[in-house]
């Protein structure tokens, strides 16, 4: 089988390839070697999570790997069985737990074992969906391709110290089923959760009288929570939106030089641009979806403008699978992201009747 050579400044240039190819390596078998690895950023090649990575879909399929050391700019990456288990893995600082295991859920949804994976590291991270996002978005919704997942946080991490540590217990099925994501239907709960981990509590309060005065939520909706296990400070707001079918959580973190304000501000606004458009799937977890749905066979879901993020993560996934990804405009502004294909590893046909959210 011939190695995909694969460029990562290509599009966005981030660690999104990397882990994408490392998912999808596993998935078919198919070898590839990456070039330039997150060469759009100011520190190109590989830091700690991204290290993490690679070494966790090396142990879960027996790879053999050739590059795997930190600021690695090239990785060249032969994976062998996937092998389901038991499996603990430590990003070794606070760097994000939930992209490594983006990584390695893919080939586990249809293996022919259950395997249980723990964590360790940074839980809710910048520029990372944090803990909640699996929990109460992607989770639940990939469950609805067929897999059972059950979580568990035994505690957050937050950046600078880490240390947090989440499990999650896959159960596999044979062949994921197309789905679709098209109405969405009104909303039904709404929560503002601003986290701190010794820090004051005048940030949390700060940043949800922004939330209470830009989207008019109730004063019960929005709540300071302690959060007592983390091993060092930290602080992180939460938005979360439920409606009948997903639970969409949108989060901002503090950084040098940002106000609460700031933090609050930037999470907002992507409530607001969600709210206003008719799309049942955020722009995060369209991004997140494009790979369960290529393994089934198909699918269908609306969305904001899709990111680059996005569109750079459906070129990678071209390369490693049979599958047509469109991102269609529509006149109400929407996209529709529609993905068709022949049948993959673990995944469906496309002529396979497609299984609504709703």
């Amino acid at each position: 089988m011939s190695t995909i050579l694969i460029d990562g400044s290509e599009g966005e240039g981030g660690g999104q390839i990397l882990r994408t190819a490392l998912s999808l390596s596993m998935v078919t078998g198919q070898p590839f070697r990456m070039e330039k690895i997150r060469a759009g950023r100011p520190k190109p090649g590989l830091k700690r999570q991204h290290l993490t990575s690679v070494e966790a879909a090396a142990a879960v399929s027996r790879a053999v790997v050739e590059g795997a050391f930190l600021e690695s700019t090239s990785v060249e990456f032969l994976p062998g069985k996937v092998i389901p288990g038991s499996y603990s893995f430590d990003v070794g600082s606070a760097g994000s737990t939930t992209l490594v295991l983006q990584t390695v859920l893919p080939p586990l949804l249809t293996s022919d074992g259950i395997s249980r994976l723990t964590v360790t590291g940074g839980t809710h991270n910048p520029a990372a969906p944090p803990y909640d996002f699996l929990l109460k978005t992607f989770g639940p919704q990939l469950e609805r391709f067929g897999p059972k997942l059950e979580w568990h946080l035994e505690r957050p991490g937050f950046f600078p110290a880490g240390g947090g540590r989440f499990s999650v217990t896959i159960h596999p099925v044979p062949q994921l089923t197309p789905m679709e994501w098209l109405a969405r239907s009104p909303v039904r709960r709404r929560t503002a959760r601003a986290l701190i981990s010794r820090t004051p509590e005048s940030i949390a309060r700060r940043q949800l009288v922004v939330v209470r005065q830009r989207l008019a939520w109730e004063p019960d909706e929005c709540l300071v929570e302690p959060v007592p296990t983390a091993r060092g400070p930290g602080q992180a707001l939460l938005l979360e939106v439920q409606t009948d079918e997903i639970t969409t959580v949108f989060s901002g973190f503090p950084d040098r030089g940002r106000t609460p304000e700031d933090v609050a501000n930037e999470a907002i606004e992507s409530v607001e641009r969600w709210m206003k458009s008719d799309a049942m799937v955020d722009e995060h977890l369209a991004d997140q979806l494009l790979i369960p749905m290529a393994l089934a066979g198909g699918g269908r879901f609306r969305t904001t403008e899709p990111s680059s993020h996005t569109r750079t993560n459906a070129s990678i996934i071209r390369r490693f699978l049979e599958v047509d990804i469109r991102f269609d405009q529509e006149s109400s502004g929407t996209w529709l992201v529609t993905v068709s294909g022949k049948r993959n590893p673990g995944g469906g046909t496309k002529d396979s009747a497609l299984r609504s959210a709703t």
